[in-house]
């Protein structure tokens, strides 16, 4: 058996973008001769598009994506929870159904956990599911649920069992957004943007084969969304600033798909602080030389540095190939840090200015967005809460916090909220 080493993956890439690589292909066109290859997720196993490289050599390959200015597959949104999630726990069906079109980017996907009476606390869904003999029905309300409008699946977290515990009593399926009991309706922010959705089921139905793991399994499933989600947190600083300049038809398309993937998440960067906007504001603010401002911004470059490297740890881990650990929760409370004291000392440097909107305030309202925006960093994707609870007792071991709801039916659980 030939060894698989860095340069022979190099050489091996190289030689077949150099043979394959066109600008003039349609996005379609050119992602599926990249999905064919396996080069576009060289880290899956051969049998799903794949090359079953060590997830540590995935940089190599995206260096000589990189070199060329060759277009991978479609990473943008969703669709990377769902193929991983789908990749980890589908049938050969499931997989055989959903993997291609989300490398190819044919298909969008929104995730269907958080409900009015349970934002972070996922597993307190309400959301029902029942089988009816040939289908299950779903019934029930989701809340914040991104491109949800957009959307042609959903990953969707519901109750199957009311007799069971929290935890076990959940299911999880793939729900088919555009069928007749789907209703999507977007929620305006205080920052003025529409990013999330309200999504109602009534009697929405999902095929035997949708149910993504064993019934009563929902929650391993889900801890296996969320998990990858946490790792990518650090990565809002740079949602919405996505693009390139390059000239060719495939680059075209890109450019549009990202477009309208990112439109609602234009203001994500503005969640995370902008970091970067504070040493240009204080020159431009003349507080650069004040021992006070500058203390703080000291105190805010050191904790986004801490941060990036946290993310960076947590790329590193998932390049080694080793599994989803707590890192993610670490990077998402560090981020959740940074933007708060980001926003501490905009506040600083602008003063009153800083509640000021439009063309003629400062940076034509980027920093009062940047403030009202800053609390969902705190919120989207578990809240700081439920991070420390997590970093505190898998990480530290400490005693789990008391409950009152996960050693009995769900259905004896007081709940706000009628099931």
């Amino acid at each position: 058996m030939t060894e698989v080493t860095e340069s022979s993956v190099r050489a091996d890439v190289r030689a077949w973008l150099e043979a394959n690589w066109q600008p003039d292909y349609s996005l379609l066109e050119w992602r599926t001769k990249l999905v064919d290859s396996g080069w576009g997720a060289p880290h899956w196993p051969r049998a799903w598009h794949g090359r079953d490289l060590p997830v540590g050599l995935v940089p190599v390959v995206e260096e000589e994506f990189a070199r060329l200015g060759a277009v991978g597959v479609a990473k943008v949104g969703i669709r990377v929870l769902a193929a991983a999630t789908i990749l980890a726990h589908g049938t050969d069906r499931q997989k055989e159904r959903f993997l291609r079109p989300s490398l190819t980017g044919e298909q969008a996907w929104c995730q269907l956990f958080s409900e009015p009476g349970s934002g972070s606390d996922a597993a307190g869904a309400v959301t029902r599911a029942d089988f009816n003999g040939t289908h299950w029905v779903v019934n029930g309300q989701k809340l914040w649920t991104s491109g949800a409008q957009k959307a042609d699946f959903g990953l969707l977290l519901a109750r199957t069992d009311w007799n069971k515990t929290k935890h076990a009593g959940l299911s999880f399926f793939i729900l088919d957004m555009h069928q007749p009991g789907v209703v999507v309706q977007p929620l305006q922010q205080m920052n003025g943007h529409a990013t999330f959705n309200q999504v109602f089921m009534t009697d929405a139905l999902v095929e035997p084969d949708l149910l993504l793991g064993q019934e009563g399994g929902g929650w391993a499933v889900t801890n296996t969304t969320l998990m990858h989600e946490r790792r990518s947190a650090d990565g809002l600083r740079s949602w919405g600033m996505m693009g390139s300049t390059k000239v060719g038809r495939v680059y075209d398309e890109e450019r549009a798909e990202t477009a309208v993937a990112l439109a609602p998440y234009k203001w994500y960067p503005n969640r995370a602080g902008r970091v970067e906007l504070i040493v240009p504001r204080a020159r431009e603010t003349g507080r650069i030389d004040d021992p006070v401002a500058r203390q703080e911004i000291a105190r805010l470059l050191v904790l986004s540095k801490s941060a990036e490297w946290t993310a960076r740890r947590a790329r590193t881990a998932q390049e080694q190939g080793r599994p989803q650990g707590p890192e993610g929760s670490l990077g998402k409370l560090a981020a959740s840090h940074v933007a708060r004291a980001a926003a501490r000392v905009h506040t600083l440097l602008s003063g009153a200015d800083a509640l000021l909107s439009g063309a003629d305030a400062p940076l034509e309202g980027t920093i009062a967005e940047i403030l009202v925006s800053v609390p969902a960093t705190s919120i989207a994707g578990g809240t700081d809460e439920i991070q420390r609870n997590i970093i505190a007792e898998r990480v530290l071991g400490m005693p789990k916090e008391p409950s009152v709801d996960t050693d009995k039916p769900y259905r004896d659980v007081p709940r706000n909220i009628a099931s």
